[in-house]
């Protein structure tokens, strides 16, 4: 593969800890947005200048409409995938994105169009973020008129900051970010993941895929190859309901501990609950050599992690399927980043704070992967037999608080548990597809001459 020309962003982990960024950019003046990226081409890391982790980096990404507004020739455009060209809130019928989770209750900027380019700085320190988000801002300052910011040449629509310390807790308190895949190529080996490393072209274009062809990519060649697809998802999550919900259906907090670590798939720690049956192995979290060493083919009844929990749903790892289905076609780099507080286990009453995740999934084909992964793998409990039954943490529940809602059952002996009352603990308030440009790509964009 050819590291150097690739994004960072694909390949390689983020830091630990992480502080973080992203801006929404809406391009005005088309020959000044290429201008723009230019300026920012030479700060965009590649997949060649990190050994595993992501230290200090600027990614740079761009919706449909985004390509359009900076001058991507129309038989360039023609080229990219429909469901990209459709962007994600034309495609809330295939996302289930429905009730809560439709489109016209997302927050503005998403899904309206105007996001054209999204700029995320990432690093491994409070000091790093700070330098490399003040570079970002002063080149961006030059495109902004911040008293008639419509009149710029670039308007910012949105400036989301995200990070976790060293422990790596999203804000339900569980270690986050322990599975991604081997990619063949990377240069990376995951010491924890023993499976065999997975086709390039299954993650970056241009590269044969798990069926030995290289498929289609976005012409010219220099705009697709060594790029891929990003999803961005905005998570609330709704956490005292979720502590609350545990505390109720259980008899004492160790109880709910565990029922919460049984819809994760995880305990607090990272620890697999397949791993860990009847309590949290907080030195087993910690050991990325062996946290996610493990596979379900010893649990085919779902015991040790049930066949609903959220972990399993989105890696059956060699479960025994009741549909046929190529897990090695659908799985999904995963670089989701957290914001706001954890909130502790105990606490049931919601303080009113914004906290969560941006869900951010990389494939070479990750409109189709994510659309596939919500339809059938998040709603639909058939391919694991257990009916209607959603994924307990993102899933389209139509119930809430104050109804019977959903269930989610716990196998176990001697007989089952059937959680009844599953509501929306996670609700998206937004998401956008984006195409993630090679370096080369992304100067073929800056010096493309159109009129402006």
């Amino acid at each position: 593969m050819e590291l150097d020309d690739i994004q960072a962003i694909i390949l390689r982990d983020r830091p630990i800890p992480y502080y973080g960024t992203v801006v929404a950019i809406k391009v005005h003046h088309a020959a000044k947005g290429r201008e723009l990226i230019a300026k920012l081409l030479p700060h965009v890391s590649s997949s060649q200048e990190f050994d595993d982790r992501m230290a200090s980096n600027l990614t740079i990404v761009m919706t449909y409409e985004g390509l359009k507004q900076l001058g991507v020739p129309q038989d360039s455009l023609d080229s990219f995938p429909e469901n990209f060209k459709q962007g994600m809130a034309a495609r809330a019928k295939q996302l289930h994105d429905v009730g809560q989770n439709a489109p016209e209750n997302w927050q503005k900027p998403f899904g309206t169009g105007q996001i054209h380019v999204c700029a995320a700085v990432i690093a491994d320190s409070k000091a790093n973020w700070q330098k490399k988000l003040q570079e970002l801002k002063s080149m961006l300052d030059d495109y902004v008129n911040r008293d008639q910011p419509d009149q710029g040449a670039i308007e910012i629509l949105l400036e989301h900051e995200f990070g976790v310390d060293e422990a790596v807790k999203n804000v339900f308190g569980f270690r986050d970010g322990i599975g991604n895949p081997n990619v063949a190529g990377s240069g990376v080996k995951k010491t924890n993941d023993t499976d065999l490393p997975i086709a390039s072209g299954e993650f970056v274009m241009g590269y044969k895929g798990e069926a030995g062809v290289i498929p289609p990519m976005p012409q010219p060649e220099v705009l697709g190859k060594n790029g891929s697809f990003m999803v961005l998802r905005k998570y609330h999550s709704h956490v005292a309901d979720f502590n609350k919900y545990c505390l109720e259906q259980t008899d004492s907090p160790e109880e709910a501990d565990k029922l919460a670590a049984k819809i994760f798939g995880r305990w607090r720690s990272g620890a697999s609950i397949s791993m860990a049956r009847d309590h949290d192995d907080k030195a087993l979290g910690a050991d990325e050599d062996r946290n996610n060493d493990f596979d379900y083919s010893d649990d085919d009844y779902g015991k040790g992690c049930p066949f609903g929990a959220h972990a399993r749903r989105m890696n059956p790892r060699k479960t025994k399927d009741f549909i046929l289905a190529d897990v090695r076609l659908h799985r999904i780099i995963r670089r989701s980043v957290s914001y706001g507080d954890i909130v502790p286990p105990h606490i049931t009453e919601d303080d009113g704070k914004d906290r969560g995740l941006f869900f951010i999934g990389i494939n070479a084909h990750a409109m189709d992967t994510l659309e596939f992964l919500q339809g059938q793998w998040v709603n639909d409990g058939n391919f694991m037999n257990i009916g209607e039954e959603r994924d307990p943490l993102i899933g389209v529940h139509n119930g809430d608080k104050n109804d019977e809602g959903d269930t989610f059952t716990e196998p176990a002996d001697p007989i089952r548990k059937r959680h009844t009352g599953i509501f929306q603990f996670n609700t998206v308030q937004g998401g956008e597809y984006l195409f993630v440009p090679s370096l080369s790509a992304l100067k073929w964009i800056s010096e493309l001459s159109t009129q402006a």
